[in-house]
């Protein structure tokens, strides 16, 4: 009997508590949104169910979990929290990414940029409610919706942070269907719903292959914190249309990114475990990032409306492809058609939506490098 009671007090149900419980509910909350509304599947699956690996209780002289050291899940959240992964998802994304339609209308990256006011006025926010300089970057890079931005610059900034703000940057990468698509209503009218723009000019390959190599030099000279990303992410682009290297650029957006992005999303899920996760500090992170996606995305599409006030009329700017400025690529850009479609499903976006989108994705790393090299000193 008492060896019994023994194993009882040691098992996974002796020693849940209501935190614990709370964890796995949200775990299964994620698993069945990704399955059910297929809401961004391959990040929430990998992540809810990281959620409920993490929040299993274990006595800590089994050495199982996340922080416990010479664990599995420590060894695979050392990609997270050594910043390893978001640099190989970059590298993915890059040999994924065209910028054909950014560079045939330049004027669109001034959106991706204007997005990224929702980070720095988030960020102004936090320290007012009394966060450090260095949480208050972690936590405005939220607004950039990029999740390996968001994990790199928390894991270097504030990184006793990293689980909540990268489960509140997925969230909200995932919810992008929800959120956006009331603020672009409410900032534009009908008139401007209905904005025709004219067709995108064709870019020669010498212009594509010079562009990564030019983007990396600048970026890396202004933001030296922005290196490991946009160097990453400009190199892959690179490999993509060099077109000499055609089998390694499948293979950084094919095998390469899904396997970093398993890991990835498993171990900042199994990082999220009750004791770390259940603090009030998390409840003002989500606010804060829902708040900076917000912003970010106001912020797009009044720029746009701004920029028309200058522009001739064939040059003008369907003010909803500003919303595309943060960068959740390509989920952004795909609201930019499904809204313009309910307005005139005969007007096609989502071209002029990809620029300001993979603008947002440059924008959001030159901003946490701008972040980084600034508070780490």
């Amino acid at each position: 009997m008492e060896m019994l009671q023994s194993f009882y007090s040691a098992s996974g149900v002796g020693l849940m508590s209501w935190g614990y419980a709370v964890m796995i509910a949200i775990g299964i909350v994620f698993v069945t949104l990704a399955i059910v509304k297929d809401y961004e599947p391959l990040l929430l699956l990998p992540i809810g169910f990281g959620i409920m690996v993490g929040n299993i209780p274990h006595i800590s002289s089994m050495a199982l979990g996340v922080y416990d050291k010479g664990s599995v899940l420590y060894y695979l959240y050392f990609g997270v929290s050594q910043g390893i992964f978001p640099p190989l998802i970059f590298l993915g994304l890059g040999a994924m990414t065209d910028f054909s339609t950014m560079l045939s209308n330049p004027k669109l990256v001034l959106l991706g940029a204007a997005a990224q006011v929702g980070i720095f006025l988030t960020l102004i926010g936090a320290l007012y409610l009394g966060m450090t300089p260095n949480e208050a970057g972690a936590i405005g890079i939220i607004g950039g919706a990029d999740g390996p931005t968001a994990i790199f610059l928390s894991a270097k900034l504030a990184p006793h942070l990293l689980g909540a703000i990268a489960i509140a940057a997925y969230s909200y990468m995932a919810l992008v269907p929800v959120i956006q698509p009331p603020i672009m209503k409410l900032l534009t009218t009908k008139k401007e719903r209905l904005m025709r723009m004219k067709p995108p000019r064709v870019v020669p390959a010498r212009e594509r292959i010079i562009f990564p190599i030019v983007t990396f030099l600048i970026c890396g000279l202004i933001a030296p914190g922005s290196l490991p990303l946009i160097g990453m992410f400009m190199f892959g682009n690179l490999l993509k249309e060099s077109g000499v290297t055609e089998r390694l650029a499948n293979t950084a957006r094919t095998g390469m990114i899904d396997i970093v992005t398993i890991l990835l999303g498993f171990s900042v899920g199994a990082s999220t475990q009750a004791s770390h996760f259940l603090t009030p500090q998390s409840i003002k992170i989500f606010v804060l990032g829902a708040l900076s996606f917000c912003i970010a995305t106001a912020g797009g599409v009044l720029f746009a409306k701004f920029m028309n006030l200058f522009l001739k009329d064939e040059n003008k700017i369907n003010p909803l492809v500003g919303a595309a400025g943060v960068s959740a690529v390509p989920d952004s850009a795909r609201v930019v058609q499904m809204v313009g479609q309910k307005e005139d499903p005969t007007n096609f976006l989502l071209m002029h939506a990809m620029a300001p989108n993979v603008a947002g994705v440059i924008g959001s790393a030159i901003a946490a490098g701008v972040l980084w090299t600034v508070l780490v000193r």
